[in-house]
């Protein structure tokens, strides 16, 4: 018995002798981790491996102690967490007098000691001693790259577990770290290396006498100039570089003093992405620095700013230059002053006013944007710089607005005021005292000048009204007394006359006071005023005193939506209007709906698509703002009105009959829920909804009447729109098996067919959006009908409407479950079957399944697409070929950005492209010839190689749309035939 039991404890160390001896002598990999793997499962112990491994350790030949202690890191790399304290010991002590070995064990000991950084039993003290071993012994910047990497990654472990150790070095631990990283260059190991310092800095290690080297080890890689090779498998990018060493400079402002002469001298310089990662990293540190750091720069620093400004060609220079000098401001703005200190930012922003001042006089106004840019970037920096500037400004730019005469000066000098008011208005000021009454009135009168009076530019109108709102929002009694009685003056005349049928040029004047209404609606007192005046105005239309056509009625239902958009800022101005527009439009539409023996035009008028369209645009965003406890308020009165015919709550409510949309009928009163959906729609999802159940079954019967197709559309838009936020329970499953019900009962052959479909690919939209498991079997239900010989087609457009976003419902906008990857999980989950669907299809219908597949594609985001290319891009290519010209546009969208973004892949089609795209040329649809001509010049960024055959043939084939009867192809003609011209000349 004992004999049979000491052999079967001798067998396991003579399978672990010959596991080691295959790995060791016979230089096979597999053995490492049969190893590792007896050692989890308790079968050896690590120091079983050791005794085992102890001939090779002791070799005399260096690659065979090298081996041995490779197979013993290897293991410990996968059982270190077995590990017991008093073995750690040991070990380390083994791998740490290992250091001194030949330069061929070095690599597999510091992988050993890579996996005893990682071990949770790491007796208080060992950490220091390894790093000190490493910094002693290993002269890192000569081992292999991978070796390197497994310096920074035992460092990178200790620092995480064992920063208290670490510390207690004190500028030693730094001093060996900037030893490790000298002169190091391959760009994995610099992330991990940048990562380290910012570490060292950012969690307070003693930097001591080292500060200088170490900005001089980090700081030698500025400005980065690193390309990655082609196909590079660790997908390192020159920007990860850039980012991960900016925040290393960024990070103290002991760096500063060296830092911003190099900065400034990059700025200088003549190199495009030197001068963005200058600018870029000062604004970055201008997040730490304070005015001691900047004092003695701040000169060299506004002058290569201002030169950039003024002078660059580069729009990003431009951009960053001001980003930065905003940045300054900001940081001189915050820092905390001495009693006896020098104000910098005062003399600063003195500086910049002397420089930029006089050009803003300049008759020929050069320099006058960009100074007006300088400027303005210093005072959205804070308050104080804000009213500095402005104070001295604005009243400069008053005085050149009278000097001037031409209407472009005057647009110029506006857009400059607007932007200086904009900023004001950002710093909320309490005391307001930027103009004076006198400057204040002679500005709103020559606002109402712009606006109204004078024949001037679209464009200097537009600034005019961007100027009036911004000044409204801080002169809100200005406005009220000065403008709004002059704009309700307008507008009574416009209502004069429409009523007297009058020539567009004064109805246009009736355009202008509408937008000019909406425009200085941007304070709640002013709300107060022009919300009544334009709903006034309507009503006037309702009673029949103005001719009012669609075109008017659209008009001011679009000023109503932009003044709902600047009360979403305000709840107390949201619910302002909600409380009064709602029910105003509301009652106009349901006494337009009533069936009376003469319909006024307006009436007729409020029932059309377009204006429905309108009101809904009106309602939805008056209503998305809302608190769920005033939404509440809300939801109770208008859905009794519509499934009650309760009444009560709307103006002016007496009406011939009762309000009933949802019985038969009431053609015109059922085209009104889709008011009903703009609201109910657009709700919060914690809001409750009274009587839902009668609701949804409502919404149901009538999304299925095939009497009025409009208002079933609207049922189904409305009934989805709920669904999609209802949470999941059984009251969601009972109303989505009422719409299966409904829709398969409506597909089969009978009146309602369409409407029931319409009903499926809403219902499935809702489920889509929110990853209920129930969409993939409407998906399947609609895929199904691509070959019905009916709704085929319509099936096929489906795929457009879910892929895309809605405006009126199922946004999130009004709070509707959209989950962010929905498009690519319907890609993954549906596009299989849909090329699997195309092949098995009739010839008859396979120009559905293209146009279902090429909706899909056309939407998904190209990152998405790009992997799927190859196997997708033959079925792209056969639906060029369809006859349907929706296809041939949808996919023409769908290759042009791939051309640019996948050229090696669309290369290999290069002759397929070529015939397609010039035959696509002369179709009959201008928009598909627009397209391919489009696409016949993003070919020119394949390789030219591949290009050059085709060249002759192509700019003959060009010469015909260069003579189309329509301009836009003719631009798109000239600029494909001039890039292949161009195509492979030299410098091209």
């Amino acid at each position: 018995m004992a004999a049979a039991a000491a052999l079967e404890a001798v067998a396991p160390t003579g399978a672990l002798w010959g596991l080691v001896q295959d790995f060791v002598m016979g230089q096979q990999e597999g053995p490492a981790d049969q190893v590792a793997a007896d050692v989890k499962s308790g079968s050896y112990t690590v120091l079983q491996v050791v005794e085992a491994l102890g001939s090779s350790l002791e070799n005399p030949e260096p690659r065979t102690r090298a081996r041995g202690i490779q197979l013993l890191s290897q293991v410990l790399l996968q059982c270190h967490s077995l590990l017991l304290e008093k073995e750690v010991v040991h070990l380390i002590l083994f791998y740490e007098n290992r250091l001194k070995d030949h330069h061929f064990v070095i690599p597999s000991v510091l992988q050993g000691l890579r996996a005893l950084s990682l071990c949770v039993a790491l007796p208080p003290g060992l950490a220091v001693s390894v790093l000190k071993a490493i910094f002693q012994e290993v002269h890192v910047q000569s081992l292999p790259q991978v070796d390197r990497h497994t310096v920074y990654s035992i460092i990178t472990n200790f620092m995480r577990t064992r920063e208290e150790e670490l510390k207690g070095l004190g500028a030693d631990f730094t001093f060996g770290f900037i030893q490790v990283m000298d002169g190091e260059k391959d760009p994995r190991n610099l992330l991990v290396a940048f990562r380290i310092v910012h570490d060292l800095i950012s969690r307070d290690y003693s930097l001591g006498p080292f500060v200088e080297e170490l900005f001089e080890v980090t700081s030698c890689y500025f400005p980065i100039d690193f390309t990655p090779p082609p196909n590079d498998p660790h997908g390192i990018q020159r920007e990860d570089l850039i980012l991960s060493l900016r925040a290393v400079l960024a990070s103290t402002p002991r760096f500063a003093e060296f830092l911003l002469p190099l900065l400034i001298e990059k700025v200088d310089s003549e190199i495009l992405s030197a001068k963005l990662d200058s600018l870029q990293t000062l604004n970055a540190c201008c997040a730490v620095y304070g005015q001691k750091e900047l004092k003695d720069f701040l000169p060299s620093l506004w002058a290569s700013i201002r030169r950039e400004v003024f002078q660059t060609a580069s729009e990003r220079v431009e951009a960053d230059g001001l980003a930065a000098l905003h940045s300054l401001t900001a940081c001189l703005s915050r820092s905390v002053l001495r009693a006896d200190a020098e104000d910098l930012l005062d003399s600063f922003l003195s500086n910049i006013l002397q420089d930029c001042r006089h050009h803003l006089c300049e008759p020929d106004m050069k320099l006058v944007w960009p100074s007006a840019k300088l400027l303005q970037a210093a005072a959205g920096a804070s308050a104080r710089a804000c009213d500095h500037i402005t104070s001295n400004v604005l009243p400069l730019l008053l005085e050149q607005f009278h000097k001037h005469s031409q209407s472009n000066q005057r647009r110029t000098i506006l857009e400059m005021i607007l932007g200086f008011l904009k900023l004001h208005q950002k710093w909320s000021y309490e005391d307001k005292d930027l103009l004076s009454s006198g400057d204040l009135e002679l500005a709103v009168g020559h606002l109402y000048r712009l606006s109204f009076l004078e024949e001037d530019s679209q464009s200097c109108r537009v600034a005019a009204l961007e100027a009036s709102g911004a000044l409204a929002t801080l002169y809100p009694v200005a406005f009220s007394s000065h403008l709004v009685p002059k704009l309700a003056e307008e507008l009574g005349r416009g209502e004069l006359d429409l009523a007297r049928g009058d020539e567009p040029a004064k109805c246009s004047r009736h355009l202008r006071c509408l937008q000019a209404l909406s425009a200085i609606s941007t304070h709640p007192s002013i709300v107060k005023e022009t919300l009544p005046l334009l709903l006034q105005h309507l009503c006037q239309m309702n009673k029949g005193y103005m001719v009012a056509g669609t075109s008017e009625v659209i008009a001011v239902c679009q000023s109503l939506q932009r003044v709902a958009e600047k009360c979403q800022q305000d709840l107390e101005s949201c619910w302002y209007f909600h409380q009064t527009a709602v029910p105003c439009l509301l009652a106009l539409a349901v006494q337009a709906s009533m069936p009376e023996k003469e319909h006024s035009v307006l009436r007729k008028v409020l029932l059309e698509d377009e204006v429905l369209a309108a009101m809904v645009s009106v309602i939805g965003t008056a209503t998305t703002h809302l608190s769920p406890d005033l939404a509440a308020q809300s939801v109770a009165h208008i859905v009794p009105l519509f499934l009650d015919g309760n009444v009560s709550f709307l103006p002016e409510n007496s009406f011939p009959c009762r309000f009933q949309p949802f019985q038969d009928g009431c053609s015109g009163q059922r085209r009104l829920v889709a008011l009903l959906m703009a609201f109910v729609c657009s709700l919060p999802r914690n809001v409750e909804i009274p009587q839902l159940n009668q609701l949804m079954r409502e919404l149901v019967e009538l999304s299925c009447c095939p009497s009025c197709p409009s208002s079933s559309t609207a049922a189904a838009k409305c009934f989805a729109g709920l669904l999609n936020k209802l949470p999941a329970g059984q009251q969601l499953d009972e109303f989505l098996q009422l719409a299966v019900d409904k829709v398969e009962a409506g597909l089969s052959p009978g009146p309602y067919r369409s409407q029931a479909f319409t009903l499926l690919l809403w219902v499935t939209k809702a489920l889509v959006l929110r990853y209920h498991p129930l969409s993939s079997c409407l998906t399947d239900r609609l895929m199904g009908l691509l070959g019905d010989p009916e709704l085929g087609p319509a099936a096929a457009d489906g795929f457009s409407l879910l892929m895309s976003d809605c405006t009126d419902v199922l946004t999130r906008a009004g709070h509707a479950e959209v989950r962010i990857m929905f498009r690519q999980r319907f890609f993954t989950d549906n596009v299989p079957a849909l090329v699997q669907g195309f092949h098995a299809a009739s010839q008859d219908v396979k120009p559905n399944y293209l146009k279902g597949l090429s909706h899909v594609l056309n939407r998904l985001p190209k990152p998405v697409l790009l992997p799927e290319l190859p196997t997708l891009l033959s079925l792209l290519l056969e639906a060029l070929s369809c006859s349907d010209c929706v296809v041939q546009l949808s996919t023409l969208s769908c290759l042009q950005p791939l051309l640019l973004e996948a050229p090696q892949v669309m290369s290999l089609h290069v002759d397929t492209l070529v015939t397609k795209f010039l035959n696509l040329s002369s179709s009959p649809s201008m928009a598909v010839r627009i397209a391919a001509l489009q696409c016949m010049h993003a070919l020119t960024r394949l390789p030219t190689p591949v290009l050059l055959p085709y060249k002759p043939q192509v700019i003959r084939a060009l010469a015909k749309p260069l003579d189309d009867k329509k301009r836009l192809v003719r631009k798109e003609a000239v600029s494909a035939r001039g890039e292949w011209f161009l195509l492979g000349s030299p410098g091209s």
